[in-house]
């Protein structure tokens, strides 16, 4: 027997030998359970998650996962993961062995997230985290089969309306803001370049080209357990460099003459997303513009440039997507508009 009375405390501990990864023999010791039970299954669920054995309840094999893919995940990336196993994924199959959980369970559970109200993209990124866990145990460690893979997803990956504005909207929306102030300059950054939150919130002066008209986006920003976090941008293609209108660089170049001295390296808007998001709400309501969020300004950017006619790849290399499909997915519905110029330039050519 490995559970033991620690007759001082009143309360169990286990003592037992296991082979780590190295293959080496290692004693393990652990105290505090209020019984003989939890203490017997805390052993055999660390033995369980030391071999990687499929036996092991989904609780033990989040930490495997996070474990291994620790050098791999970027550290906002771990907190919202964590974040919605934790909540979504934990409380229902917490407890239940890898091996065992079948497609009708993962059906059942797909229901009870979509009794919740949650949108259609939030749920798809919940199936999101189920199915990255099956897959890793079923390529890592031999699980049999992904019980995701035989059930249809729910959700969607891009939600059935864009919320954005027009650039009269946006017009009314900067008006209220005095020209020249860190406000102003924030929100002309971002509608007249699409680039994403982190991104702006990471922006130093020395990413500007100014001779160019230049910006290079190469790190983005992130609040995480009060400290600020300066990571590389959400994937490879978003490390790119795109040219800017004069008159945004001439209102960075305003800007920075104001704060003489100011650090090349520092960053330009030492502010938090929680109080860009506020500040977004306050001008919005006093110009009297339709609510959005911060992130679909980007999307207003580009709809702008679909309205100017900009080709798609052009899009997509401004915004740094991974390739022109996910571009197409994303804003492919806006394009119709322009079908019918075709159709007008083609009666022309007759």
């Amino acid at each position: 027997m490995s559970a033991y009375k620690d007759t001082k405390q009143g309360t169990w501990y286990v003592s037992f030998r296991y082979i780590d990864w190295t293959g080496k023999k290692t004693q393990k010791l652990k105290r505090g359970f209020k019984t003989k039970k939890e203490a017997l299954n805390y052993e055999k669920e660390f033995i369980r998650k030391t071999a990687a054995d499929m036996k092991m309840e989904m609780g033990s094999f989040i930490e495997v996962y996070f474990e291994d893919k620790r050098k791999e995940l970027k550290e906002n990336s771990v907190r919202n993961k964590q974040h919605m196993m934790n909540k979504h994924i934990v409380p229902y199959f917490g407890t239940r062995k890898m091996n065992e959980i079948t497609p009708a369970d993962v059906i059942q559970w797909q229901n009870t997230i979509q009794e919740k109200g949650y949108s259609k993209t939030y749920e798809r990124m919940i199936q999101n985290q189920l199915n990255a866990l099956f897959n890793h145990a079923q390529k890592i460690y031999n699980l049999k089969e992904n019980p995701c893979k035989k059930v249809k997803r729910m959700g969607k990956s891009d939600a059935d309306k864009l919320e954005f504005w027009t650039k009269e909207e946006y017009d009314r929306f900067i008006k209220v803001i005095d020209p020249g102030s860190e406000d102003y300059l924030i929100f002309e950054i971002l509608f007249w370049t699409g680039i994403r939150e982190g991104e702006l919130l990471a922006l130093s002066l020395s990413d500007f080209d100014m001779s160019g008209n230049r910006l290079h986006i190469n790190k983005t920003y992130n609040r995480i357990q009060k400290r600020d976090v300066i990571d590389t941008p959400k994937t490879e293609n978003s490390v790119r460099t795109i040219d800017i209108p004069n008159f945004l660089k001439e209102e960075v170049q305003e800007y920075a003459k104001k704060r003489y001295g100011f650090p090349e390296n520092q960053r330009l808007f030492p502010i938090v997303a929680r109080t860009l998001q506020k500040r977004l709400k306050r001008y919005e309501r006093q110009s009297g513009v339709k609510k959005i969020r911060v992130h679909d300004i980007r999307h207003s950017h580009v709809a702008y440039l679909i309205y100017q006619g900009v080709e798609p790849l052009i899009i997509k290399e401004r915004l740094g997507h991974k390739d022109i499909q996910m571009t197409l997915n994303t804003y492919g519905h806006l394009y119709p508009s322009q079908q019918k110029k075709v159709a007008e330039m083609l009666d022309n050519k007759r």
